[in-house]
């Protein structure tokens, strides 16, 4: 009798007060079950680590619901097929899913997309052709529209959604984008690597300052990633009629008392400005569209994208506090195995 294949996983042990730490996390080994009609074994070799998680370590209502105590975490992922009771996928289809934070999952077809590992790394399916890569595309083309000759500004401007946003503002037919990120290194990577006109340094401080004098006669369009005093400088900066996507809130997901808004919000109705919110969740009918254009732009090099990248299962939790903390350039991922 053969010896039952297990996994490792990473649990939720504990629910962070503040800014998490690697022992909010756990990691077991169990064992794979059996697969049942219409399920997918899958080895994962990319896992992705996301802003967005750190709301799901709460036990509080959201859009998507909170990771359970003692079970394993879960977000986007790649892997191969190694065994398939379904007909639609065969074994040795490369596929993504929403069952990361694991060696093997096992996935039912209809949670599986099976994705092109020949014309892009399959980690390009957790990233700029994922949900990453859709969320910047929908934010400009629907919630905050670009259009001919706007100042665009981006937040987060160095990471996985701020990276491509930029150079997707660009081929909507922004005249300038400008981007904030933290540090030297990364403001650098800015106009050197992802096509940005000119980048500010948050950490530099006066973000309203650095703001003005990067668009002295104002910005159309604002993509928010951070909130707080970025928002408020975007806020000071709009021209009348301008569009802001709210698309996250990561200078305040490690908050434990209430954050107050920025001062300057009455701004939004002097201003005539239209502020809406995103949810990258609402845009996935989008995807083929998406795909069909950034596949183009990618092959023509118009669009530029840079993974940071943590090997190990157990180095998930690190990667995750990582991108918390604004470590990663472009994409975040661990990679499991080859």
């Amino acid at each position: 009798m053969s010896q039952q294949l297990t996994s490792r996983e990473i649990r939720l042990a504990a629910r962070p007060v503040g800014e998490p730490t690697v022992d909010n996390f756990a990691m077991a080994t169990v064992p794979v079950p059996e697969l049942t009609d219409g399920q997918l074994l899958v080895r994962n070799t990319w896992m992705s680590v996301d802003p967005y998680m750190r709301g799901r370590m709460d036990d509080r209502e959201s859009y998507i619901p909170p990771f359970e105590l003692d079970a394993p975490l879960d977000g986007g992922a790649v892997g191969e097929v190694v065994a398939s009771r379904a007909a639609t996928i065969p074994v040795g289809a490369t596929v993504s899913h929403l069952l990361g934070w694991r060696e093997y999952a096992v996935v039912d077809a209809d949670g599986a997309t099976v994705v092109d590992a020949e014309a892009a790394p399959a980690q390009a399916y957790l990233g700029v052709l994922g949900m990453p890569g859709l969320t910047a595309y929908a934010s400009l083309t629907d919630t905050a529209p670009v259009r001919e000759g706007d100042v665009v500004f981006i937040s987060a401007a160095a990471g996985a959604v701020g990276s491509v946003a930029g150079q997707i503002a660009r081929q909507l037919g922004a005249s300038r984008v400008i981007g904030s990120a933290g540090g030297p290194a990364k403001a650098a990577k800015l106009t050197e690597q992802f096509g940005y006109d000119t980048a500010i340094d948050y950490r530099e401080g006066d973000i309203a300052g650095q703001l003005a004098a990067a668009a002295p006669d104002g910005i159309d369009v604002y993509f928010d990633n951070v909130g707080g005093e970025t928002l408020a400088a975007a806020l000071d900066a709009a021209r009348v009629g301008a569009r802001f996507a709210l698309v996250g809130a990561i200078s305040v997901y490690n908050a434990t008392e209430p954050v107050p808004g920025p001062s300057n919000l009455f701004l939004a109705v002097s201003k005539r400005l239209t502020l809406r919110g995103m949810l990258v969740l609402d845009h996935y009918g989008r995807f083929p569209e998406y795909l069909g254009k950034a596949a183009g732009w990618l092959a023509e090099g118009s669009v530029r994208t840079e993974e940071t990248v943590y090997h190990g299962l157990e180095r998930a939790p690190e990667a995750f506090l990582g991108v918390l903390r604004g470590e990663n350039i472009g994409k975040m991922l661990v990679r499991l195995s080859d």
